[in-house]
């Protein structure tokens, strides 16, 4: 049986041009795509993937929260992180929340049907890129603690909507939450961070990969 893969970016052009590879290999099939991580999530629900080849900058939900609710909803669907980000930060965080892969787009090619069907059968696969550089940064500073360890998952989620310009009920929309509850984590997580204006938030997040400027 041919392994079933979703993909998730918000570029169409870097979907199609996947779907194309992959499909080409015989042994995988696209079975749908989403073009940002809240729908991932849904449909990682219904479809239930053996494989979600996930982006990290992308709009509503980054990859990072994203694939943290994947874990949550499927623990059997594996993600592979496939994205322009080679920062030990970016793969420490995608490793905390549950992804078994990470691969640069930049070396990708061919290897991520090899990295598909690693994960598959129960493995996990670093970019050959950044195996004998970043992760091995990722090991020495494990114990350091990065800004985004100090917010939930929640005031990730608002932090990422209010530096794409959300308003706080627009924010509040998304996430099924009241302006006020919206309001008081934006208060909470800026007391965490250290930061006091819009802007400050909104360079937080860029430099993080919460959000990008796409």
């Amino acid at each position: 049986m041919a392994i079933q893969v979703l993909l998730v970016d918000d570029h169409a052009v870097v979907r199609d041009g996947l779907r194309f590879l992959l499909e080409a290999q015989g042994d995988i099939s696209i079975v749908g795509n989403a073009a940002n991580g809240r729908d991932a999530v849904r449909k990682v629900k219904e479809l239930k993937p053996d494989v979600v080849i996930m982006d990290i900058a992308m709009p509503e939900l980054n990859g990072i929260e994203a694939t943290y609710k994947i874990h949550e909803a499927s623990p059997a669907t594996r993600v592979l992180i496939l994205t322009m980000y080679a920062t030990t930060e970016h793969v420490r965080q995608a490793l905390r929340v549950g992804a078994q892969g990470y691969l640069l787009k930049k070396s990708a090619g061919a290897e991520v049907a090899d990295a598909v069907r690693q994960l598959h059968s129960g493995g996990s696969y670093l970019s050959s890129e950044i195996a004998g550089t970043v992760i091995t940064d990722y090991i020495a500073d494990s114990h350091a603690t990065s800004p985004l360890e100090t917010l939930t998952h929640r005031e990730r989620q608002i932090l990422q909507l209010i530096a794409e310009g959300k308003s706080s009920a627009q924010a509040a929309s998304s996430l099924f939450l009241s302006r006020k509850s919206v309001d008081t984590y934006r208060c909470r997580l800026m007391q965490k961070l250290g930061i006091h204006d819009m802007h400050g938030l909104m360079k937080f997040a860029l430099q993080h990969g919460l959000t990008s400027l796409d």
